[in-house]
């Protein structure tokens, strides 16, 4: 890792590489141009020359064929012409030099000389070189005229090196195109290096971690729009990255949080998800102790959704479809209902739903259906049975007829109030919005309700003590207080037996609630039936509970309505010390 850090930082830029490539490839392809150009100017230089002296030398042959003195005719032939030293020579087809006008007597065979070479090969020929008979330096140009060699020279002066000069204007024109090829690449690289920077400094905050919060803007050109498209692209990406993120963990809390046991499997069985109920139920549902959510598909309850895993699971022949098996597990006193789901990918999940509390609610409405018919049957039954008496007896006795109705008016006063226990029932389990509120002083309810009680109470022999400090007032629904204290009065005076006190407290109050107690000192309820006593038609004494006429739904109206003000409702009892019922109530709801 160090040593890549350090290459990055040690390495040349792109643009820089890029600029330098192109440069000297470009800078290369000059230096060629300009070394092929100076020897082509050079050769036309030399070409131009050598074609003057070949002029010449042909002039020389003409005059040479006219004249038998041929060293007059040279002399007249360079007055005639602007190179006054001009060196003529001509040489026989062995080599002999018959005539030079240099000076010099004694000449070797010039058939060796490089120029005299050409011209024997290809009629003409030239060469710079340095003289073997003078020791000067001369440019040679000779001609093959008819097996002679004639060959004129010019010292190579000054004079012939100005001649021969290259013309450096096209040096000069690729110097300037070199230096605005420099600043025009320069200026195209430098644009492309910061595109590319650009891009890898938003790739390192990337890497880092760090999201880029400018806006980055690129050139109006092919790479700025890509650079552009990318930095969008990325963006959305990161975008669509943090919605799925946001919805994967609300989908994580809600798997957390739920109610259900959860969990996700691959193909193979490895867990990808789970939460802390699937654990807890699976330990439930197992009788040995489970650590991972992949041991529960190895207890003996779960044979039916193994054996549907492995049939469908790689199956080659299933239906592209998601398919779903489930199972219902009854151990430890808990129903669980166990499914599964079987994903297009052979992915699968499980969930275990806790469905006790469900199953208890069906057998308490079944339960309770069983009871509101029972309740209604006897009523309506004893209603039917006398007045069937009544018209199969016409000749009944004034005293008899009047007996039978008080028991018709006796039994459809019960079924009457019957039917109103189960609508306020019904009403405080789903329709709590329709009752009203308004103040209710509980001192005030209380007496009226005493009042109302009074005749019962004498016969009985009941006392009644209140203590409601402050005058407590609830803003509450009157109905519902009215039954609360009312019912708690029947039961009391209905079971308690004869002789006995009820107490009344208001024992506590705080800025919410206020604390109530409810105490009879009668015959108390046995231990087996305390926690029962709320439910709807539970009776503790079936028989003696039919003769006082009770409809079984007053303490559980009690119950509802302390639950509407807010409140909090236990009891405690027993058998022979009377019964004593504590409960909240809201001030204000």
């Amino acid at each position: 890792m160090v040593n890549i850090e350090g290459k990055k930082k040690n390495r040349i830029p792109f643009s820089q590489r890029l600029f330098w490539s192109i440069f000297f490839i470009f800078l290369g392809f000059t230096v060629c141009f300009l070394l092929f150009q100076y020897q082509r100017e050079r050769e036309f230089a030399q070409e131009k020359l050598n074609n003057v002296l070949s002029n010449y030398n042909y002039q020389l042959f003409r005059r040479s064929q006219q004249t038998d003195d041929l060293n007059q005719a040279v002399k007249q032939f360079i007055s005639d012409i602007p190179q006054k030293e001009l060196r003529v020579t001509i040489i026989d087809p062995s080599g002999k030099v018959l005539f030079d006008n240099s000076g010099i007597d004694e000449f070797n065979n010039h058939n060796d000389r490089s120029e005299v070479r050409k011209a024997r090969l290809y009629n003409e020929g030239f060469a710079i070189r340095s003289s073997a008979s003078t020791g000067e330096r001369y440019f040679y140009s000779a001609n093959n005229i008819g097996g002679y060699i004639f060959r004129s020279a010019l010292l190579y002066d000054p004079y012939v090196r100005g001649i021969l000069a290259v013309n450096k204007d096209f040096i000069y024109f690729m110097a300037l195109m070199t230096l605005i090829f420099f600043f025009v690449l320069s200026r195209f690289t430098f644009n492309i290096g910061r595109t590319i920077s650009k891009l890898r400094d938003f790739a390192l905050n990337i890497e880092n971690g760090q999201i880029p919060e400018i806006d980055y803007t690129f050139p109006n050109d092919e790479l700025g729009d890509i650079s552009q498209n990318i930095v969008t692209l990325y963006h959305r990406q990161q975008k669509a990255k943090n919605e799925l993120s946001m919805e994967r963990e609300k989908l994580i809390k809600h798997f957390q949080y739920s109610k259900e046991g959860f969990a996700m499997f691959t193909a193979e069985g490895k867990e990808l998800l789970s939460n802390i109920l699937f654990i807890q139920f699976s330990n439930v549902i197992s009788d040995t102790q489970l650590h991972q959510a992949e041991d529960l598909l190895d207890i003996p309850e779960m044979e039916s959704i193994r054996t549907f895993l492995k049939k469908n699971i790689n199956m080659p022949n299933r239906k592209k479809k998601v398919l779903r098996q489930s199972v219902t597990v009854d151990k430890n006193g808990k129903i669980f209902l166990i499914e599964c789901i079987l994903f297009l990918d052979n992915s699968y999940e499980l969930a275990i739903n806790d469905i006790s509390r469900q199953e208890e609610e069906s057998r308490m409405k079944r339960q309770l259906t069983q009871n509101v018919a029972h309740e209604l049957k006897t009523p309506v039954s004893s209603i039917q049975g006398y007045l069937e008496t009544i018209m199969t007896n016409p000749e009944l006795t004034p005293e008899k007829l009047r007996f039978f109705l008080e028991r018709c008016y006796s039994q459809s006063t019960r079924l009457t109030g019957l039917l109103r226990d189960i609508s306020v029932l019904n009403r405080l389990d789903e329709a709590t919005e329709m009752f009203d509120l308004s103040e209710v002083n509980i001192t005030k309810l209380v007496g009226e309700i005493q009042k109302e009680c009074s005749k019962e109470m004498e016969e009985r022999k009941i006392t009644t003590e209140v203590l409601l400090p402050g005058n407590p007032v609830i803003y509450g629904n009157y109905s519902l207080l009215y039954s609360i204290f009312r019912n708690l009065f029947d039961n009391a005076i209905a079971y308690a037996g004869e002789g006995i006190k009820i107490a009344v407290n208001c024992y506590h109050e705080d800025p919410k609630f206020y604390y109530f107690s409810f105490a009879d000192n009668g015959a108390g309820i046995a231990e087996e039936h305390i926690n029962r006593i709320f439910e709807r038609f539970y009776r503790v004494d079936k028989g003696r509970s039919r003769k006082v006429g009770g409809t079984g739904l007053g303490l559980s109206i009690v119950k509802n309505g302390v639950n509407f003000h807010k409140g909090q409702i236990s009891v405690k009892s027993s058998p022979g010390k009377g019964v004593t019922f504590f409960f909240t109530l809201k001030k204000k709801m």
